[in-house]
């Protein structure tokens, strides 16, 4: 049986496992010496595999032999069983693409918002630093992404997209839409010599609006990584963009802000309301806006929670429009019980709140991305679950 049974579940927060030369493996000839190779130097990631050490002395053989477990009869044997156990490289088609399919049945979840997992502060670096090597880095993840994301319909990929540049962000963007990104993933800091909301990165908006593909932030977009300091880099970019009337100029833009959890938002809220009534009078931009900024996030934003935030909280003080759920599979700080979590936290809400969370803001926030989605999900108690 499924993890997920009863209910239409869809995961906005899942992720690939690079294998250490994934990124080069992507890039164009000219840039390749000059992107990373990985070395998971803390470990971690290779702890379900095997011995760390003995592992990092030949990545690269240490991982054509986990390939080789993986499609082995004894791994797949207790997949169903171990579905939420296994972590990082050990989980069902955490780097394989064509096992991922058979993840998602067995998780029961209808879809999945992907994004990479090792690579999103360092192209946040290569953003600050060297332009040139930040959109080549770009186009290598993408075409990773995009390949990876092939395997399966369900899987919706999330392409990088730099706004070092204006000029190229914009074409950047396009690009991204017509290689078939499901959501347009950009640093949740501001870029390194202009504010988000400049006028010149105007194209990325209308791309992605006219597309009906979201714009999301997530976690590992700046420089820092500490828990307290999650929400601020989002917290201001997405203010600036309100306060400075993009989501004003583009009202069916809808931006995910991903796995920097939501408790934060209700008092975020109340801040940007103190905020304008404190500056309304005086500042020329907020007398432009024709909502109040509250108002613009319920239009068009939506967050995930982390399982160990109290969602039933967040939904009483904000709404139960603006959360979604969200796994962080195969990643161990996604815990082994997500659904358990929500479910403890939403206590005795109603059955719509529940279908918000679990599905309806997903479908919103993904727009035409989801359109498929919406019409063929069925949940996964009735779905056929393929263990081997």
């Amino acid at each position: 049986m499924p993890y997920s049974q009863g209910r239409i579940v869809h995961d906005a927060d899942a992720h690939i496992m690079e294998t250490p030369t994934w990124l080069r493996d992507h890039a164009e000839a000219a840039y390749r010496d000059r992107l990373p190779v990985l070395r998971y130097p803390g470990g971690n990631e290779l702890r379900q595999t095997g011995d760390p050490a003995d592992q990092q002395r030949d990545l690269l053989a240490s991982f054509g032999a986990l390939r080789a477990r993986h499609a082995s009869p004894e791994y797949r044997a207790h997949e169903e069983a171990e579905i939420m156990a296994r972590k990082n490289f050990a989980a069902t088609g955490s780097f394989v693409a064509e096992d991922r399919g058979r993840a998602l049945d067995l998780l029961g979840f209808s879809s999945q918002l992907v994004f990479n997992t090792f690579h999103n502060t360092r192209l946040h670096d290569m953003e600050h630093a060297d332009a040139d090597l930040a959109y080549a880095a770009a186009r290598a993840h993408n075409r990773g992404m995009l390949e990876f994301c092939s395997a399966d319909p369900r899987l919706l990929p999330s392409l990088y997209v730099p706004l070092a540049d204006p000029e190229r962000a914009v074409a950047a963007a396009e690009d991204a839409l017509e290689q078939g990104a499901a959501a347009l993933l950009i640093a949740s800091g501001c870029p390194p010599r202009h504010s988000p909301s400049h006028t010149d990165l105007f194209g990325v908006w209308a791309r992605a609006e006219e597309a009906g593909i979201p714009v999301v932030f997530h976690v590992g977009g700046t420089g820092s990584l500490d828990y307290m300091g999650i929400p601020v880099p989002p917290a201001q970019t997405l203010a600036t963009l309100i306060f400075d009337g993009v989501l004003e100029a583009f009202p069916d833009l809808h931006i995910g802000v991903i796995e920097q959890g939501a408790i934060w938002v209700p008092s975020w809220l109340r801040q940007m309301e103190s905020a304008f009534e404190a500056f309304h009078r005086h500042e020329e931009r907020l007398q432009a806006l024709s909502l109040r900024p509250s108002e613009y996030v319920h239009r068009q934003c939506r967050f995930t929670p982390y399982p160990t935030e109290d969602v039933g909280w967040v939904v009483e003080q904000a709404g139960a429009d603006l959360v979604l759920f969200s796994s962080d599979y195969p990643h161990v700080e996604g815990g082994r019980k997500p659904l358990e979590r929500f479910e403890a936290s939403l206590g005795d809400a109603d059955a719509e709140v529940r279908r918000q969370f679990y599905a309806d803001n997903f479908l919103f926030l993904m727009g035409s991305a989801a359109a498929d989605l919406a019409a063929s999900a069925v949940p996964a108690a009735s779905a056929r679950v393929v263990a081997g």
